[in-house]
C-alpha cells in the first residue's frame, strides 16, 4: 500500500538510506508495543505508532526478525528504539505479534527431536549392555548417524554456495540405514531440510521403517537372521584377510 503523500513526503526523503545508518544491537529487548500505521511493501519500509499514540517512528523491513512474514498496516508489533546518525528515532529490531510464539514452538520441536534421537540411541546401547543385541548394532547406528550429520552439513554448505547438491534419495537412504538420529540433529542444528514438507514426510517414513526393523531384531526370526548375517560377513572378512 502507498503511504499518504501529505504525511510522509518529508519522511520519505533519505528513508532508503536510513536503515544503513542504524547501529547494530546484539541484545533484543522487545519492550515497546505499537501498530504499523503506514507501510510501503514495494520499498520495504513504513512507520510504527506506539500504542499510546505519542510517537511515530521509521521501520525498515531489515529490522524485522521474521523475513518470511510481510508487515501490513494495522498489525501489532513489539520493537526496540534506536536513532540514526542524525539523531532521528528509528526502530532497531521489530517482531510481528505471534512471531515469538512461533519461534518458541519451533525451539520446542527442535529440542524434542534431539531428545528423541538421544533416547533411541540410549535404547540401542542399553540393549547391547543387556546382551540382547550384538555391539555391532550400536556401532552401526553411531557411525551411520555421524555420517548422515556430515552429509547434511556438506549439503547445507553446497546450498549456500550454489554448488552440487546431495540427492534427497541419498539422505533418505542414510536415514533408512540407521542414520536418522543424526539426521534429526542435523535438521535442527543446521536448519537444513526442516521445512520442506515432502522431504519431511518421506523422512519420517524411513524412520518408522528403520524402527520397525530394529524391533524385529528382538524376535526369534530377526535375531537368527542377524546372527547369520554377522557370521557371513565375518567369514568374508576373514577370507579377505587370510
Amino acid at each position: 500500500m502507498i503511504l499518504p503523500a501529505a504525511k510522509v513526503i518529508g519522511e520519505k526523503k533519505g528513508s532508503a538510506a536510513q536503515h544503513h545508518l542504524f547501529p547494530k544491537q546484539e541484545t533484543i529487548d522487545m519492550s515497546t508495543k505499537g501498530k504499523i500505521t503506514a507501510w510501503n511493501d514495494e520499498k520495504g519500509f513504513g512507520f510504527i505508532t506506539s500504542l499510546g499514540g505519542r510517537e511515530r517512528v521509521f521501520v525498515h523491513i531489515s529490522s524485522f526478525s521474521n523475513r518470511n512474514r510481510r508487515p501490513e498496516i494495522n498489525q501489532m508489533v513489539t520493537y526496540t528504539l534506536s536513532s540514526d546518525k542524525q539523531g532521528r528515532p528509528c526502530v532497531a529490531r521489530a517482531a510481528l505479534v505471534g512471531d515469538r510464539l512461533q519461534q518458541k514452538t519451533k525451539q520446542k520441536k527442535g529440542l524434542f527431536s534431539i531428545v528423541a534421537a538421544a533416547f533411541f540411541l540410549g535404547i540401542v546401547g542399553a540393549s547391547v549392555l543387556a546382551a540382547q543385541l550384538p555391539p555391532l548394532i550400536f556401532v552401526l547406528y553411531i557411525v551411520a548417524s555421524l555420517l548422515t550429520f556430515i552429509i547434511y552439513a556438506i549439503d547445507k554448505s553446497a546450498a549456500r554456495k550454489g554448488a552440487w547438491r546431495t540427492q534427497e534419495s541419498t539422505l533418505h537412504l542414510l536415514s533408512l540405514a540407521g542414520g536418522w538420529p543424526g539426521a534429526l540433529v542435523a535438521q535442527q542444528k543446521l536448519r537444513h531440510k526442516s521445512q520442506k514438507q515432502s522431504f519431511r514426510s518421506v523422512f519420517w517414513i524411513t524412520v518408522l521403517l528403520n524402527c520397525g526393523a530394529f524391533v524385529w531384531l528382538f524376535t526369534p526370526s530377526g535375531s537368527a537372521t542377524l546372527h547369520t548375517l554377522i557370521a557371513s560377513v565375518m567369514q568374508r572378512v576373514t577370507a579377505l584377510l587370510g
